[in-house]
């Protein structure tokens, strides 16, 4: 499954607008709904704020499958299906663990798209990760993938939050063709 990375900055469809987290879930549902797709989301740092606003919209129950809160590493594991190895050698915050947390929660819900946030938001760091620290990634229907690392700065519900609007940012570029996260040395590797 390939990867890529991305920095941060303001999430923008095509037009460049800057949009808030339930502007893109909106579209991300209204997206998925024209074209009879499905989503699930696995959130770990988060802790289900992404569900939230995507059932704010009116109608989400058209396309969101449901979600995992997967906010222990056990859980990433074994109902996620990350692999052990990896989340013994890396830990949680990674970006190969968000695009396994994307596929197992894919899978595991029955979706035709994943996403998943995984990340430090503080008050301390975490798997020697520093606060701000956040990967989100998005598996489509053909199991491909993308991982964006954003780079947040603020308190813990300032990067909770702004994890959110990336990682529906990133599937709604992902949706709509649109894919422009740079590959890094992970593309294709795994």
């Amino acid at each position: 499954m390939g990867a890529a990375a991305a920095g941060a900055g303001a999430v923008s469809d095509s037009g460049g607008d800057v949009r808030s987290a339930a502007d893109l879930a909106a579209r991300v549902l209204e997206i998925l709904a024209e074209r009879g797709g499905t989503l699930a989301v696995a959130e770990s740092l988060t802790g289900g704020l992404v569900a939230a606003e995507l059932t704010e919209v009116p109608g989400a129950s058209r396309t969101f499958r449901g979600s995992v809160t997967a906010y222990a590493t056990d859980l990433k594991r074994d109902v996620l299906g990350v692999d052990g190895t990896l989340l013994e050698e890396r830990g949680a915050v990674d970006p190969e663990v968000a695009l396994q947390m994307a596929a197992g929660v894919r899978r595991a819900l029955g979706a035709g798209w994943g996403a998943a946030t995984t990340g430090v938001a503080g008050p301390d760091p975490q798997d020697g990760r520093p606060v701000g620290t956040v990967y989100v990634a998005v598996v489509g229907p053909e199991g491909a993938g993308k991982v964006a690392a954003p780079r947040l700065n603020g308190g813990r519900a300032d990067i909770r939050k702004e994890s959110v609007r990336s990682v529906l940012g990133l599937l709604l570029s992902e949706l709509s063709g649109n894919g422009r996260a740079q590959d890094t040395e992970q593309n294709g590797g795994n």
